[in-house]
Order: C-alpha cells, then sequence, then structure tokens
C-alpha cells in the first residue's frame, strides 16, 4: 500500500520577521489557552456562575503550565540548565503545574475547587486538541517506524526522523547497511492525539449535564486523559522505555492520573441534598 502522507513532505511551520520567529507550535498554544478561555467561560455562564475569574485563572495556567512543563523537562533530562532552553514543554509537567496553579487561585477566590474543575475540566478536552495541532506544525513528537498508508516522512523535524536520530535518539535499530541520514516514514501521532483529545472533548461536552457531585466531571477528564495518552505512547518514538514490557515514564504517569479520575468519578457518583451537583448548582444552591 502506498505512503499516501509520505508522498507529500512534512513541512514545520513557521515565519520571521525580523529578529523574531514564530511558529506554528506557539500560534497553537495561544489558540489553545483562548479556545480553553472561551469554553469554559461559556460553560460557567451555562450553570448560572460568575465567568469573571476566568481570566486569573487562565494567567494561572499560563505561568503554572510553562513552569511545570519546563520544571518536569529538566527532571526528565537531568540537566537544569534546560529550563531555559526553547525545547521540552513536556505536557505532563504543564498539566500538573498549570493545575496546581489553578487550583490555588480558585482557592485564594473562595470560588470552590469541586464547583470550578468541572467547566474547567471541558475547556482541558478542548485545549488539548488544538494545543496538539502545534506538534504536528513543528514536527515533534512523531512515532515509531510505520509502513502503512498514512505513514509521513519529517525531514526538517524537531529532529528530523532521520535512521541515524531515530537510532541513536529512540534505540530504533534497522538492518545493517542503512543510510544514516535517509528520513524514516513514522507514525504521525501528532494527528493521533490531536483526532484522539477531540473525541475526548466530545465526551465530555456529552456528559455535561451529568447529575453527579461536582467535580465528577473532572474526574472523567483525568480518566480519559490517561487513558488517551498510555494509547498514544506505544506508537511514540520515546527513548524512556525503560520499565516493564517497554512501558513509558508518561505512560506511569497516564496510569496514576486515570486511577485518580475513576476514584474521583466514584466518590462523586451521587447526588445529596448536602452535595451540590449540575442541577443544584443551577439554581445557586
Amino acid at each position: 500500500m502506498p505512503h499516501v502522507f509520505a508522498q507529500i513532505v512534512h513541512q514545520p511551520l513557521a515565519y520571521e520577521f525580523g529578529p523574531l520567529q514564530f511558529t506554528g507550535f506557539g500560534f497553537a498554544m495561544l489558540m489553545a489557552f483562548v479556545t480553553g478561555q472561551i469554553v469554559v467561560q461559556n460553560e460557567m455562564k451555562r450553570r448560572g456562575m460568575d465567568p469573571s475569574p476566568v481570566s486569573d485563572m487562565v494567567f494561572a495556567a499560563v505561568v503554572g503550565g510553562l513552569l511545570g512543563a519546563k520544571l518536569y523537562y529538566a527532571v526528565l533530562m537531568g540537566d537544569i540548565g534546560s529550563i531555559l532552553s526553547r525545547a521540552g514543554f513536556v505536557f505532563w509537567g504543564g498539566l500538573m503545574g498549570g493545575i496546581i496553579a489553578v487550583t490555588a487561585v480558585v482557592m485564594y477566590k473562595k470560588l470552590g475547587v469541586a464547583r470550578m474543575s468541572d467547566p474547567t475540566g471541558i475547556a482541558l478536552g478542548a485545549a488539548y486538541c488544538v494545543g496538539r495541532t502545534g506538534c504536528w506544525a513543528v514536527g515533534d513528537d512523531y512515532g515509531r517506524p510505520f509502513n502503512g498508508a498514512w505513514a509521513t516522512l519529517f525531514p526538517q523535524g524537531a529532529p528530523p526522523s532521520t535512521v541515524a536520530n531515530m537510532t541513536s535518539m529512540f534505540n530504533v535499530q534497522f538492518p545493517p547497511g542503512t543510510p544514516p541520514t535517509q528520513v524514516v516514514a513514522v507514525h504521525p501521532t501528532q494527528i493521533y492525539e490531536t483526532v484522539m483529545g477531540f473525541m475526548m472533548f466530545l465526551i465530555l461536552w456529552r456528559f455535561r449535564e451529568h447529575k453527579h457531585a461536582e467535580g465528577w466531571l473532572f474526574g472523567m477528564y483525568c480518566l480519559l486523559a490517561g487513558i488517551e495518552r498510555f494509547i498514544v505512547e506505544f506508537f511514540r518514538a520515546k527513548d524512556d522505555r525503560f520499565f516493564i514490557a517497554g512501558i513509558t515514564a508518561a505512560q506511569l504517569i497516564a496510569i496514576a492520573f486515570a486511577l485518580f479520575g475513576a476514584a474521583w468519578m466514584f466518590l462523586r457518583w451521587n447526588v445529596t441534598p448536602t452535595a451540590p451537583g449540575i442541577h443544584s448548582a443551577r439554581r445557586g444552591i
């Protein structure tokens, strides 16, 4: 079967304006935060909640997300100096840093963590879907070698998907004599994650009027996010498959997130007069 996408060479999306460079990744991150803000504001309005704190929450998410992503990358690489590099915005670190920062703002303003977490969970699903398009735009976070119809070449990826890079950075083995400069067709895992992220958002949107206690939907987000990342990691080109059966560090965190999400959904399952769910939130109880 022909490599349909591999016939079209991937080109990174970047524009230079004098000394400034604007990349598709940066634009996608901007649109991810904008999308998240729009979704959470509209959902809060629908629930009869005051959306005015959202701007502070988004600012906290940006700062906490960036710091968390860079700190996680520095720990993963064992190089504190990598915090100052342009690379290394790791999703799990960004998510945890953003959640901690937003939770701090919510607690400081006495908004109610459980009450705010449901709209935030939906927004995270939408933002993730948009943000992952940035990985495709710059050609990073691609997958293992692949011969299917949608296999993709990244000659200018970050890094390029050459035999030399796949061998030295991701421990992929090739037949002896394979030219080290040969560009390898791989799984376009950025597209996988974008599609799965959109499906995750649709599921969260479908259950936004749940009748469980407030916070139940955020548990569903954690469960879905963990499952999504656990699955896609099997297709990713990674250098940290040093756990049992090739499990990566990201998959261990994904398992923890999924288990937390499932447990939180169980704990927030029932609605009682003292445990307000979505309908009582609308009445202002």
